[in-house]
């Protein structure tokens, strides 16, 4: 099994994982230093690092790893006959929490969209923007790394599946298509349910949401105007605000987990 291959996919999909390496080895081991073993979490592996009850604490310990503040630490185990081995050796691993990626989704390629994504993309998001205009949703207009997807954005808001580690930005060139990407996404569960525009435009969008049913609970998810109040005026500026505002939320869920 190529592991390096493993940990590129994993990674692509924005997965959380514990990769577990054996740094030292003393006496009769089944494996060696350098040895790697991936653990998701639900306990299912990738690799080995020797099988039988040394490995269940590995995994134990990594799984235990996942729900812990800090990112990675290290398990010192003994090959006693308590564990059912009877190497009599002794293995110390390195275990490294590597977290779930917070995804965002961008509904609008416009200047305030773009340079949004590019900075939420530097910062660490997995970024995704819909934009239906060929001339905006350009691949040349974005780095490498930022999905671009050329589509009816209210189709894509309807076929997304939300969660505690996705944040969705509605920011598209028309008001109206604003109101439907929203009315996509509103019922799903998200970190971020944001809308670029005023206060005023905010409290427009709330009536018409009483109005198509959606109740005070759902609707008081809704942020806008976004960002944190910095006074930004530039397409630069707002996205930073915005993205202050992102990581805020983000850096608050790591704490808890």
């Amino acid at each position: 099994m190529d592991l390096y291959a493993v940990l590129a996919r994993l990674t692509d999909e924005g997965r959380a994982f514990v990769l577990a390496t054996v740094i030292e080895s003393a006496g009769s081991t089944p494996q060696k230093p350098g040895t790697k073993m991936i653990v998701l979490e639900d306990g299912a592996i990738f690799g080995t690092v020797g099988g039988g009850a040394i490995e269940k604490q590995v995994i134990d310990a990594a799984r235990a790893l996942f729900d812990a503040p800090e990112t990675s630490r290290v398990l010192e185990t003994h090959l006693t006959h308590e564990l059912g081995m009877c190497c009599g050796g002794r293995m110390k691993f390195f275990l490294e929490k590597h977290a779930a990626a917070a995804r965002l989704h961008v509904f609008g390629a416009g200047h305030v969209g773009r340079e949004l994504a590019v900075l939420a993309h530097h910062v660490g998001f997995r970024v995704t923007v819909y934009d239906e205009r060929p001339e905006w949703a350009s691949r040349e207009r974005f780095p490498e790394g930022i999905r671009v997807e050329q589509t009816d954005p209210v189709r894509a808001a309807a076929s997304l599946e939300g969660g505690p580690l996705t944040f969705f930005c509605v920011s598209t060139h028309d008001h109206p298509l604003d109101q439907a990407v929203l009315e996509a996404l509103l019922r799903k569960p998200a970190a971020y349910h944001g809308v670029i525009g005023s206060v005023r435009k905010a409290e427009r969008f709330k009536l018409r949401l009483r109005a198509a049913g959606f109740s005070e609970e759902e609707i008081s998810r809704i942020r806008s105007p976004m960002g944190l109040p910095i006074r930004a005026l530039t397409p630069a500026e707002i996205a930073v605000s915005i993205v202050a505002e992102l990581i805020q939320l983000r850096r608050k869920d790591d704490r808890r987990k």
